[in-house]
């Protein structure tokens, strides 16, 4: 009996200190991101003063990005979330501060001048940057910095999405593909809501979809034999973004040229482009994904066919010609205009695909089909919640065994025909299809041939019989 009160005393202990720590944190974050959110905003309205369209500016935006982060914080580079798993991982949660005002900075003026990323990863930086900076103060331990920093990314990535849930499952989804930390999940919930609920107060809104679905969505087995086709598409949709952005990121970097140039030439490159394919695939592209998820074909019909690999593209060069950002929502782009495209081909449920699209290529370009099915209840309301779990968990197998986020750590096999040798990285780990799954498919094969004879003797049987019967 008094073991029992001890380990209940400890546990209680131990959930009240994360309870108070997370809860903190969480406003703090909350604060912060607001800030971040409204100088963005506030950018953006300057746009009513230029005599020309932004984006004319992002060559100049591109090279003074790339100065601010070279010059006071190497780490803000890329996509912000890449950063933080890796700090997670291989440095104990140790985050340079500088990186929470330069990230702030930089992202911003790639947003402003028209680059092609997103406000989550740099959101989540930012988080966990702060949540590193608090640990480091009190001197926690290397274990309860990294708590309290993956809690800084999952109260980044809550108030910023404007979903809570899904947000703080998304931090501590991302970081091991096939490992959950449960012992992060409480302080991440907590986080999560307190940022989430401190944007709120202090002005932040956010855009939900629930009402644009109009009457209820159809249970029946066409659509879910559709849903599923639609999993398949996006799985190959994912592995298209994922390749072009790592690809393109290793070309640019591969020139031999000043990164001065390379920016510069790689904005420019990108306005010249747009002459050519069209100007709305610069800055975040909200205004597009929210046309997508009306049922009414008129209101998107103005979106090509192709708009999901020339975002593809367009976020590609903004990041590899050194501009700071995130990926979700070009990931929301892509995923829900590719969906769009799939919903075009069936000639139907255009909203339904959209909304689809949207959650299950983020599902299967960052390994986290969990975050992106309760994502899609908490943007798109219940009635998506057996669509979207369906559709994210084929997209996330058939995209295979490869990330956005080349620092996640793979403890996970999508397939039991195949041999995963587990590296540092998910960049490291090497796919062997061929000894497991020649001896998988022989099995197969033997199983089938031995069916195939017992069945031949069993019908032999029968002819026999009856041969008899007959006589």
């Amino acid at each position: 009996m008094k073991k029992h009160i001890i380990e209940q005393s400890l546990i209680f202990f131990s959930v009240t200190k994360w309870v108070v720590l997370s809860s903190a944190i969480g406003v703090a974050i909350g604060a912060i991101v607001t800030f971040f959110l409204n100088t963005i905003h506030t950018s953006e309205n300057l746009h009513t003063f230029l005599p020309f369209p932004p984006h004319y500016l992002l060559p100049f935006g591109l090279v003074i990005t790339v100065f601010l982060i070279s010059k006071f914080a190497p780490n803000a580079t890329g996509h912000g979330t890449e950063k933080v798993i890796e700090a997670v991982h291989k440095h104990d949660g140790k985050i340079d501060f500088a990186v929470i005002p330069i990230k702030l900075v930089a992202t911003v003026i790639t947003i402003v001048t028209g680059g092609s990323v997103g406000k989550e990863g740099p959101g989540a930086q930012i988080g966990a940057g702060f949540a590193s900076f608090v640990s480091q103060i009190f001197k926690f331990s290397a274990l309860d910095r990294k708590k309290l920093v993956i809690c800084g990314i999952s109260a980044g990535f809550a108030s910023v999405f404007g979903t809570p849930i899904s947000g703080a499952i998304f931090g501590v989804e991302v970081l091991i593909v096939g490992i959950i930390m449960y012992d992060v999940l409480l302080p991440s919930f907590i986080a999560g809501f307190a940022a989430y609920t401190t944007a709120k107060l202090l002005g932040v809104n956010y855009t939900y979809y629930h009402l644009q679905f109009g009457t209820g969505i159809p249970f029946d087995i066409v659509l879910v034999s559709e849903v599923i086709l639609a999993g398949l598409f996006f799985g190959l949709v994912s592995y298209f973004l994922i390749s072009v952005l790592r690809r393109t990121e290793l070309s640019i970097k591969n020139i031999p040229m000043n990164p001065y140039k390379k920016a510069f030439l790689g904005g420019s490159f990108l306005v010249l482009l747009s002459f050519f394919i069209g100007d709305e695939y610069f800055g975040l592209g909200l205004d597009t994904i929210s046309t997508l998820f009306y049922s009414d074909p008129q209101l998107s019909e103005h979106v090509p066919w192709y708009a999901f690999i020339a975002k593809t593209f367009y976020t590609s060069v903004t990041l590899g010609a050194g501009g700071s950002g995130g990926v979700i929502t070009p990931i929301f782009y892509v995923g829900a205009t590719s969906g769009h495209l799939f919903g075009t081909l069936l000639g139907d449920h255009y909203a339904l695909f959209a909304a689809l699209g949207l959650t299950s290529v983020l599902a299967g370009t960052t390994n986290a089909p969990i975050a992106a099915t309760i994502m899609a209840v908490e943007l798109f309301g219940i009635e998506i919640a057996h669509y979207a779990a369906i559709s994210a968990v084929i997209t996330f197998l058939i995209t295979g065994h490869r990330s956005v986020f080349q620092s996640q750590i793979l403890q996970m096999s999508k397939s039991d025909m195949l041999n995963i040798d587990y590296g540092d990285n998910i960049t490291k780990s090497s796919v062997d299809a061929s000894s497991k799954s020649k001896e998988k498919m022989q099995k197969f094969k033997n199983r089938f041939k031995r069916k195939k004879v017992k069945k031949d003797e069993e019908t032999k049987i029968e002819s026999i019989q009856t041969n008899k019967e007959q006589k």
